[in-house]
């Protein structure tokens, strides 16, 4: 009995010559049945040369540094990542917005805690508001974080793997497209029978040319072209070939 008047079930034991004791919780919250299966948890541990009390602190200090290994943190780590390793910016604020804004649900939870019936939850919430390539691909970088956690020993698994074909398929859109030979000539004379700007008249002409993106095309540079050649190297950090996940 403690000098509060409460009372607590202990074990009284021996480690290497030394007397200790291990308390095994409150009276009566703890029944006498309970208490003695916890005394028969921590015999079998001396039985295996292990301290109970040892034992005790490293599962406190385990859980403590699980609980402080959340999602939000690991996928930040897993950002900087892509930064140092040079991604594209597009790739980055892509991955950046999946993580932080539609993962947001995950970011306080310890990531050894997610179950892959929690990931689903909050895949099939974006899925629900028809951004169905969206929660597809929310589902690939999701995996991604936690297979970085694997390899830096703060997650044994990843949830994501069961839910492989767990999410609807996209709805494929198929964009216009001029693909006519008389129609595209009408184009080109359109585009250069265009008096706005000329700006616009040679970038018309410049993406008709090149078959680039049309913000690759805004984005271009001088220095970027060789006249000579006739080649256009457009950096990394403008093109959208990298992928997301």
């Amino acid at each position: 009995m403690q000098p509060n008047g409460r009372k607590y079930w202990r074990f009284r034991y021996r480690y290497r010559a030394i007397e200790k004791m291990l308390a095994l919780g409150p009276y009566p919250a703890i029944s006498l049945l309970d208490a003695r299966s916890r005394r028969d948890d921590a015999r079998r541990l001396l039985a295996n040369g292990i301290d109970p009390s040892n034992d005790r602190k490293e599962g406190k200090a385990a859980a403590k540094a699980a609980s402080a290994h959340t999602f939000g943190l690991i996928a930040s780590e897993f950002l900087e990542r892509m930064k140092a390793n040079k991604a594209a910016e597009a790739t980055i604020a892509k991955n950046t917005w999946l993580l932080q804004d539609l993962a947001k649900p995950l970011a306080n939870r310890p990531i050894t805690d997610i179950i892959a019936a929690e990931v689903l939850d909050v895949l099939q919430k974006v899925e629900k508001t028809g951004r169905r390539e969206s929660a597809r691909r929310l589902r690939g970088v999701i995996g991604s974080v936690f297979r970085h956690a694997i390899v830096t020993q703060r997650a044994t698994n990843d949830p994501t793997q069961v839910l492989r074909g767990a999410l609807l398929r996209p709805i494929v859109q198929n964009r216009a497209a001029i693909i006519a030979d008389d129609k595209v000539g009408h184009l080109m004379r359109s585009i250069h029978a265009y008096d706005g700007w000329p700006t616009i008249t040679a970038a018309f002409k410049f993406l008709a040319l090149t078959l680039a993106r049309p913000g690759e095309v805004r984005g271009a540079r001088r220095g970027e072209i060789n006249f000579e050649k006739a080649t256009w190297s457009i950096p990394a950090e403008r093109t959208e070939l990298a992928p997301v996940v």
